[in-house]
């Protein structure tokens, strides 16, 4: 099989199990982190925390600027059905970088990773990611080269795939929409926190084997969970959060 064809397959068997990814990132995380603490005997001052969960949040608004200006049928977190494309996203944050959410999620998981703070255990996972979303990434633009033709190149020519650039950018088409991205991104802004969370409390349970959360970080935390629970309720037994066309 030719390479073209096998990144391609490769790349729509990553698409349907991207979801994978924060387990496969975690579950090592964790237990080199579990280790280094134990070799290092002692607790990260509760400002780097704080830091590295700024560096996700980063992630997380590059994400907002995305799902805030992009219609229904595109920018999908859809894991069954394969690629879906109703239509071409050219303006806004699309004008910049083609794979603005594989952008976004990279910094909302680079956190995690640096919460190790381990410099070798960093590398791993930016190539790790790399090799893992360059495939996804291969794969969506196959599909979306077939659907949309001259009109794709076009856009991809002027218009690089990862790393942002604002010579070309141009207004979104649609506006800002804030229900929309409430709806959609509260499942990933509290995991971001809850991963966070995990990893201080696995260090003060190491070093001072105890079951501890200085006051930041429980006041991080319980904000968090009360706007996650408020939007998923709001979600679920509510239309507010509902927009046409979104």
């Amino acid at each position: 099989m030719a390479l073209q064809e096998s990144f391609e397959i490769q790349g729509n068997k990553l698409f349907k199990r991207r979801s994978w990814l924060p387990v496969l990132i975690l579950v090592p995380g964790a237990a080199w982190f579990a280790y280094l603490t134990y070799l290092r005997n002692s607790v990260m001052p509760w400002w780097l925390p704080v830091i590295f969960l700024c560096i996700g949040f980063v992630g997380l608004a590059i994400r907002i600027a995305t799902v805030g200006h992009t219609p229904k049928g595109t920018s999908g977190r859809n894991t069954t059905q394969g690629q879906v494309a109703e239509q071409l996203n050219t303006s806004g944050i699309y004008s910049t970088v083609r794979h603005p959410l594989y952008l976004g999620n990279f910094f909302m998981w680079l956190a995690p990773a640096l919460m190790v703070m381990d410099v070798w255990f960093v590398l791993f996972f930016c190539a790790f990611y790399w090799i893992y979303y360059e495939r996804i990434m291969y794969a969506e633009e196959a599909f979306l080269r077939k659907k949309f033709g001259d009109a794709y190149l076009d856009w991809a020519n002027r218009t690089p795939a990862f790393i942002p650039s604002f010579r070309n950018h141009c207004k979104s088409t649609l506006p800002f929409s804030v229900r929309n991205v409430l709806k959609r991104e509260y499942n990933g802004f509290f995991n971001l926190i809850l991963v966070l969370t995990a990893f201080r409390v696995l260090e003060f349970a190491i070093v001072e084997h105890r079951f501890y959360l200085d006051c930041v970080w429980i006041g991080i935390f319980a904000a968090g969970l009360l706007i996650f629970l408020i939007l998923k309720i709001l979600k679920k037994f509510t239309n507010i959060l509902n927009v046409e066309g979104r």
